[in-house]
């Protein structure tokens, strides 16, 4: 994927290995060269190619001539006193902003990535649609927010979730490059198998993900258990109803043979009732699936709102009808921790 910017030069950190291959060797350099400048760029994380010192100089010129090397700048980075939780804000080369958030488990540190600048869904209950859409990230700049992240706190990054701003279908092409360089044996080195995929319903993007086979989980922001209550909420159900979704849903379980999540943000008053946790057992009844319940963040501009002990209450009810459930552990809670509520401050402060 050959990515340049408004200097019309490459987007180096976005290159594949055999990409960036086949630059370096058509300047006339050797290949070996070409192995040691991506070793630098996805095992050394150097953020200017005059850290690449095994390099020459003469070499490091052209690498500046014909290529970008793309970073991320911490404007704002706030760890949690509770849990460690870390949360970073940081600025784009053009200027604008996004969020990630580094969490602690028993098993490692996962972090969750933005995929977009803002999001085009406007999903009611939302932080990160409020502010509008500017544009989809580069794969250079998702694989960044691990890199960058990685090196500041001192963690090693052992899972990660596309779950930050923005939504990870509607940057398709972009989000597999990422995938791809992040899963290389000789780059980062994940395994896809520790990557979830977060996405509010985008059809036919989840049966294009499913024929590639990468062994990633994918995870459905349902949300509701009916197209009225749905489509109240998430304006993507508009486009693409819950049956064409869980059809969806079913083929990329046949295909890829992956248990997929469900999430299901509770929100007192509209979907939290014995009735809707029955309609939901219905809705995913011969599904192998998990559903997490997940106690809707205040945001000012909105009135949802749910707490901790009634997702518990709907995670024992859909327990007693037979469905899979838990209530997501509340990370970063001092820090504010939620998706897109960073930016929106920073941005209306700098307004």
């Amino acid at each position: 994927m050959i990515i340049h910017d408004n200097d019309d030069k490459i987007d180096i950190l976005s290159l594949s290995k055999d990409e960036l291959f086949a630059e370096i060797t058509a300047m006339g350099e050797k290949r070996f060269r070409a192995g040691q400048i991506y070793d630098w760029l996805h095992k050394k994380n150097v953020s200017d190619f005059s850290q690449m010192t095994n390099l020459s100089a003469q070499l490091k010129d052209k690498l500046r001539e014909k290529f970008c090397l793309k970073s991320l700048f911490i404007v704002k980075r706030l760890e949690s006193k509770v849990d460690n939780t870390v949360k970073y804000l940081y600025r784009l080369s053009d200027g604008n902003h996004i969020e990630s958030v580094v969490m602690e488990y028993n098993y490692g540190n996962t972090i969750c990535v933005s995929t977009q600048v803002g999001c085009k869904m406007g999903c009611r209950f939302c932080a990160s649609t409020i502010a509008g859409f500017k544009r989809s990230l580069l794969p250079s700049e998702i694989l960044q927010q691990i890199y960058i992240a990685q090196k500041d706190s001192g963690r090693k990054i052992s899972g990660v979730v596309l779950m930050g701003i923005g939504e990870p279908l509607d940057n398709y092409d972009n989000v597999v490059q990422f995938l791809k360089l992040l899963s290389d044996p000789d780059g980062f080195g994940m395994s896809l198998r520790h990557v979830s995929l977060s996405t509010c319903g985008i059809v036919p993007k989840i049966y294009e993900l499913a024929e590639l086979e990468l062994g990633l989980t994918l995870s459905i922001s349902l949300h509701a258990p009916d197209n009225e209550s749905r489509s109240a909420i998430m304006p993507v159900n508009d486009k693409y109803s819950v049956e064409e979704l869980m059809k969806a849903c079913r083929h990329y379980f046949k295909k890829t043979g992956r248990r997929i999540s469900f999430e299901y943000a509770l929100i007192n008053g509209h979907n939290d009732t014995r009735e809707d946790a029955a309609k939901l057992a219905a809705l995913l009844g011969d599904f192998v699936c998990h559903v997490n319940i997940i106690p809707v963040n205040k945001i000012k501009e909105r009135n949802y709102t749910s707490d901790r002990k009634a997702a518990q209450r709907f995670a024992a009810i859909l327990g007693e009808m037979g469905i899979n459930a838990t209530v997501r552990r509340t990370l970063g809670a001092d820090i504010e921790a939620a998706c897109g509520q960073l930016r929106r401050e920073y941005e209306g402060m700098a307004d």
